[in-house]
């Protein structure tokens, strides 16, 4: 089973999307186990305060380091240990397929305008991002990593091959486009090779429009 480690401000962000679609499937199935940690419960003042100004002057606030590392401590957690940052590598499926692959996962979820840089550099085992733009807090982005680690794991998915065939599970680059029923909408047909019953030509196919939309997606 893998553990999921969440330490977060706003717990009741999470409340819901967890108890739904494949992270709960995930769950039922004995697969994960969801731990989300309120880090004002980690504080020692009676407003529960968890940022302060930073030093040196400038604008916004900057989060304690105290309680994420006391809260951390609590968990008993191990590596991996994420914190959530722009500063971060961009989260790919690779990192996904790891995590899935492992018995527990910690995610430390930012706000305001920044963490103590001692949580990155003390606390923390690596620092993810989901690209490069900027979220309210790291609630959204954390999210994001527990749904696509979770979809992974042995019960989440009826049909698994599914996920083996989604863009970036194998390769670096994007699946190839899906069509359903009917074979004609509005006047827009599905592709003949698609109908033609023909499975090495549809997997030609499949591959060949794989590559070009890889290749325009990174603009080659």
């Amino acid at each position: 089973m893998l553990t999921i480690n969440v330490v977060t401000i706003f717990p009741e962000f999470f409340a819901a999307p967890l108890g739904i679609s494949i992270p709960a499937k995930a769950a039922a199935a004995g697969s994960v186990c969801y731990r989300v940690v309120d880090l004002r419960d980690f504080t020692h003042d009676r407003h529960r305060t968890v940022d302060d100004y930073p030093y040196g002057g400038g604008p916004g606030m900057v989060m304690k380091p105290g309680p994420f590392f006391e809260a951390v401590e609590h968990l008993g957690a191990t590596a991996p240990i994420v914190l959530l940052s722009p500063r971060g590598r961009t989260f790919a499926q690779a990192d996904a397929i790891r995590f899935a692959a492992g018995t527990e996962l910690t995610l430390l979820c930012g706000h305001y305008k920044d963490v103590d840089q001692r949580v990155a550099d003390h606390l923390a085992t690596e620092e993810l991002s989901l690209g490069e733009f900027v979220l309210s807090g790291g609630e959204p982005a954390a999210l994001a990593i527990v749904d696509a680690v979770a979809r992974l794991l042995p019960g989440a998915m009826s049909d698994f091959d599914s996920a083996r065939t989604d863009s970036f599970y194998e390769t670096e680059g994007v699946s190839a486009p899906s069509y359903t029923r009917p074979p004609e909408y509005r006047g827009h047909g599905v592709p003949d090779v698609l109908l033609s019953g023909d499975h090495a030509k549809i997997a030609a196919w499949r591959r060949a429009e794989g590559e070009r939309l890889s290749r325009r997606r990174r603009g080659s």
